[in-house]
């Protein structure tokens, strides 16, 4: 009885960590690859990895910029892994980005005067703004989701022109109707949010700009892993997703399903940038999210579409781009070097080919075969 529990055991912790396998030998073969770039540009790879990790977690405040970094990828790649899990590639978490982070400053500074008051309560003033944010993120996405479902539109084309439309839109509207007039200003932004539509930063230290929209993004990540693998709706998304003819003969509403699908999607996306609004810029910005959407295919595939993994794959990529500024500073190396080690964990990740040859895996279709060949 006991060599049966703890083969069961043995069991639950390899179908835990069997699929952690490729993404942590892919993070490890593009720190070595990343290391011997460095060498050959007469740095110090030690010294610049060591000074990587103080930069993103070698103090309170490091740990805090890391998270305020890791809050938008959280976001923005659970918008992607979503899509992911119902068989679509959402290429326009960029855009959605943009237009939730842009409606939610609207809603921040003009509300109160639209509706002829000084204030309005922050219980209002919030949910508002970052829920307005979100569900323009939803119609955004929802638009090549209607498109892919009636016409047979491709996703990745719409989303990437869909993209294109937002961000100019965005521009427009941020050196245009909605610019700050005060007259130091020269740049294209928004006015600042009201004080009551703000979310607050976790401690009281002004040097810590952690917010609860990091806490929001954990939450957020856990009740996304509930829908896609405890409720009905979850079950249909991963079954259009892996084969829509089977779910279709199921009985499910396939058109129904990518097109609520790719709002869900697009609604992360959207809050992503209404909580860069309301809990961190107190502002739209143009720029300020620049590569937020795209950075988030990488964490998607890294996290391999778990909810879960997206957050360590989310903490991991704002560690790099928090510790970047330490590692220059120590050995002059440029940051540019993290986006070079992103672009090998993405490459490795999605190649896992690579990896599996380079560490002698084999995958779970050779093992089958294997076991059948074995068996006779």
């Amino acid at each position: 009885m006991q060599n049966s529990n703890e083969t069961g055991f043995l069991n639950k912790m390899k179908q835990l960590f069997n699929p952690l396998l490729v993404p942590v030998l892919a993070i490890v073969t593009a720190v070595v690859v990343g290391g011997l770039i460095i060498y050959s540009v007469g740095g110090d790879p030690i010294k610049a990895y060591m000074g990587l990790i103080q930069g993103a977690f070698g103090s309170p405040k490091a740990l805090s910029e890391t998270a305020v970094w890791a809050t938008p990828y959280i976001f923005a790649g659970l918008a992607v892994a979503v899509a992911f899990n119902g068989g679509l590639f959402n290429i326009g978490a960029e855009g959605q980005l943009a237009l939730g982070a842009v409606t939610a400053a609207l809603i921040g500074y003009a509300l109160p005067g639209w509706l002829g008051v000084k204030t309005l309560p922050a219980y209002i003033h919030i949910p508002l703004a970052v829920g307005l944010g979100m569900l323009a993120g939803a119609l955004w996405a929802a638009i090549p989701g209607a498109l892919k479902a009636y016409t047979g539109g491709h996703e990745v084309i719409n989303t990437i022109m869909m993209n294109y439309i937002a961000l100019n839109i965005t521009s427009y509207l941020l050196n245009g109707p909605m610019k700050d007039h005060d007259p130091l200003n020269v740049s294209a932004r928004t006015p600042e949010i009201a004080m009551n539509a703000r979310i607050p930063a976790l401690f009281a230290n002004p040097l810590l700009r952690v917010h609860w929209g990091f806490i929001l993004a954990l939450v957020i990540a856990a009740l996304m892993w509930w829908m896609l693998w405890k409720t009905k709706l979850g079950f249909e998304i991963r079954t259009v997703g892996t084969n829509p003819d089977a779910a279709k003969y199921a009985g499910i509403n396939v058109k129904r399903t990518i097109i609520i699908t790719m709002a869900i999607s697009g609604a992360l996306a959207g809050l992503a940038g209404a909580i860069e609004v309301t809990a961190l810029n107190y502002r739209h910005e143009l720029g300020f999210s620049s590569g937020y959407g795209f950075d988030a295919i990488a964490i998607a595939l890294l996290g391999k579409t778990n909810p879960f993994g997206v957050i360590l794959a989310s903490i991991l990529f704002g560690a790099m781009r928090n510790g970047a500024t330490r590692m220059q500073f120590l050995t002059q190396i440029p940051v540019d070097i993290i986006s070079v080690i992103q672009a090998l964990i993405l490459l490795f990740v999605a190649a896992d080919a690579i990896i599996r040859f380079i560490y002698r895996i084999r995958s779970r279709e050779e093992k089958v075969v294997l076991t059948r060949g074995w068996n006779g």
